[in-house]
């Protein structure tokens, strides 16, 4: 298997302080967040498959919460690029018909988040460190996999409990015009817990092996993933812009033995496809960093 250096960061569930917002980079404030969802530690399993629209909804609901703390970069040309190589990925997959967004957020944290129904968010800090597309969709095509696995909406479901009626009925008492699907999300919103919590282990291998399949797929070179996570290995864990990816996440050292072994020499292949193209968008951190303040003065 294959091995590229590259100055790259991914795959973590944290997000950045706004202002007014809970501080995500800050793993004290988790505690204000599991505690604002302590309805979703409240449940156990549900008694039925959450459908699709139901999905959706419950994805808009975290999404906004994740929204609500840290907002998309004001950068249209970036927004939709990435978009551009996101829904192209995602339109090689087996649920091309989700209502597939992706987007930055302004965080100088290094992770990556996608939620149930197809919202991918990565953060600032993260971008600024790709060297080209291939690596960018390397990231996205592993949150991706994670939404057609539904390894988030297992998650919360897990977390949920029979007395998930019963906080549904709360929520249509408590705003009797609101129509059931939008309770539902909206009790299902605790699943933004899993920020702290992270997902399971086997759930991120499983990513990491999808999510190379995708990139190649797609036309990438699948080995964008592999230098993401070699390239995260080398982070220092005193680095708080990535305390909360090493606290949730596997070794990366782990997850590259294990695609490793999944992988051998059967994409090698495909390694010639996609890494570098002129659209681009380079993005440094530090300067982006410099214009979010000086645009909040």
């Amino acid at each position: 298997m294959k091995r590229f250096i590259a100055p790259l960061c991914l795959l973590a569930i944290s997000i950045a302080p706004a202002a007014q917002a809970f501080d995500f980079s800050n793993l004290k404030d988790l505690e204000k967040v599991q505690k604002a969802v302590s309805i979703g530690s409240k449940m156990a399993k549900a008694n039925r498959e959450i459908n699709q629209d139901e999905e959706i909804n419950i994805g808009k609901g975290v999404a906004a919460q994740v929204l609500g703390a840290a907002p998309l970069v004001d950068n249209k040309a970036l927004q939709d690029y990435v978009n551009r190589v996101g829904l192209w990925l995602a339109l090689q997959t087996e649920r091309p018909d989700l209502p597939w967004r992706f987007g930055v957020i302004a965080s100088d944290d290094v992770n990556a988040f996608s939620m149930p129904g197809g919202t991918v968010l990565i953060t600032r800090g993260m971008y600024s460190r790709f060297r080209n597309e291939g690596e960018l969709a390397g990231v996205l095509a592993h949150e991706i996999a994670h939404v057609l696995e539904k390894h988030q909406l297992r998650q919360i479901q897990k977390s949920l409990g029979n007395e998930w009626k019963m906080e549904l009925v709360g929520a249509v008492a408590e705003d009797k015009g609101t129509k059931d699907a939008q309770n539902l999300a909206k009790a299902f919103g605790a699943g933004t817990e899993i920020f702290a919590r992270g997902l399971d282990k086997q759930d991120e291998f499983a990513a990491d092996r999808a999510g190379v399949v995708i990139a190649a797929r797609a036309g990438y070179n699948p080995y964008g993933l592999v230098n993401a996570l070699q390239t995260l290995g080398e982070i220092s864990t005193q680095d708080s812009a990535v305390a909360l990816m090493f606290k949730t996440h596997p070794a990366p050292a782990t997850r590259l033995d294990l695609l490793a072994e999944a992988m051998g020499e059967s994409l090698d292949g495909y390694a010639t496809g996609v890494e570098r193209t002129r659209r681009f968008i380079p993005l440094k951190a530090e300067a982006a960093s410099d214009a979010a303040r000086e645009a909040g003065k």
